[in-house]
This record gives structure tokens, C-alpha cells and sequence, in this order.
């Protein structure tokens, strides 16, 4: 029996000093400087609703006798990112993502939006930057010239950390279902 508890009383010891002696899972070491860079694209978004081909479903509605129903839908999307305005214009990216509908006016619209912003071609081909933020209420149809701001919330490849914010200036919206095409001037922070 003292055999037993001299083993017993060993083994812990020996359990209570691995802890001390044993590698930890991480470390943390001194970052160096880093140079922040300053990066402005311009691009064009078209979010399609309608027509065989649509970039936007409709996912969840709530129920309620809303024709067509806006407040607390939600719609997911893979839209085209394009040099110009014309969608046949080059394809440099797609934009995937959710978006949900908060306005309870029909006069005007108003979200939450989260996308990853994806390159596909060029120097950044690879690259993303996600665009989480709100979109204020505008007019279902705005007035020519409306620039809303949204916030640029991280990245990846080339711009990794990114931040900085988007100006989005809708340029057109060819019908009621929901068809917009959105200018982007965007300014990234990253490193």
C-alpha cells in the first residue's frame, strides 16, 4: 500500500511540473513596421433580380400581404463586377454575398449588406475585400447623382486588413423587381 502511494504521489508531481516545462501552443512575437498602402478602384455592381439569368434570389420573406414584399427580406447574390456600365463591358469580379431589406416603406429602400468583393482578373486577380455595412435609405428611385458611403471591413491577398469604405452611386434601376446597376469608388486601407 505505501508503494502504491509513493507511485501515486510521484505521478503527480510529474503531472503538475508537465505544464511548466512543456511547450506552450503559441507564442507571440514583436510585429515590425508595416507600410500601409492606399489602394482606389472603380468598378460597376449590377444586382439582377429579374429575367432567366438573375444574380439575386430572393431567400426568405416574412409573411406578411406585402406586394412585393420588401421589409425583412432577405436575398442572396453573386452579381457581376464590370469595368463600365454596360453588363457585356469586361468582367473583372463578382461580388457574393446577403443582403436584408429594413425599410417599411415602399418609397424606399434600406439594408444591412455583407458581400466579399472577389477579382478575378489583373494585378489583384485573387484578391477580395468585405463590405459590411448599411445601406442608408434612399429612394427606391434616386435622384441622379445620390452617393451613399459604406464601410470596407477586411480583406484578403493583396489586401489583407484591409479598411477604407466604398461610394456607391446608383446609376441605374431598369424596373420595379429590383434590377440596379451601382458605381463604386472605393478607397482601401491595407498592408
Amino acid at each position: 500500500m505505501e508503494k502504491q502511494m509513493i507511485f501515486a504521489w510521484a505521478m503527480i508531481f510529474c503531472l503538475a511540473m508537465a505544464p511548466v516545462y512543456g511547450q506552450y501552443y503559441s507564442r507571440t512575437v514583436k510585429a515590425g513596421p508595416r507600410v500601409e498602402k492606399i489602394t482606389h478602384l472603380h468598378f460597376y455592381f449590377h444586382d439582377i433580380r429579374s429575367g432567366s439569368n438573375p444574380t439575386a434570389f430572393l431567400i426568405a420573406s416574412p409573411n406578411i400581404t406585402q406586394d412585393p414584399p420588401s421589409y425583412g427580406t432577405l436575398f442572396a447574390m453573386d452579381d457581376p463586377l464590370t469595368t463600365e456600365f454596360e453588363l457585356t463591358s469586361t468582367l473583372v469580379g463578382n461580388a457574393q454575398g446577403l443582403y436584408l431589406a429594413l425599410s417599411r416603406d415602399l418609397t424606399k429602400f434600406s439594408a444591412v449588406f455583407y458581400a466579399d468583393f472577389t477579382f478575378t482578373i489583373g494585378r489583384f486577380n485573387g484578391s477580395s475585400f468585405s463590405l459590411f455595412s448599411r445601406f442608408p435609405p434612399t429612394d427606391v428611385v434616386p435622384a441622379p447623382g445620390t452617393i451613399r458611403e459604406m464601410a470596407i471591413v477586411g480583406g484578403t491577398g493583396k489586401f489583407r486588413m484591409a479598411t477604407g469604405f466604398a461610394l456607391l452611386r446608383p446609376t441605374s434601376s431598369s424596373n420595379t423587381v429590383g434590377d440596379a446597376n451601382v458605381e463604386f469608388n472605393v478607397t482601401l486601407y491595407h498592408y
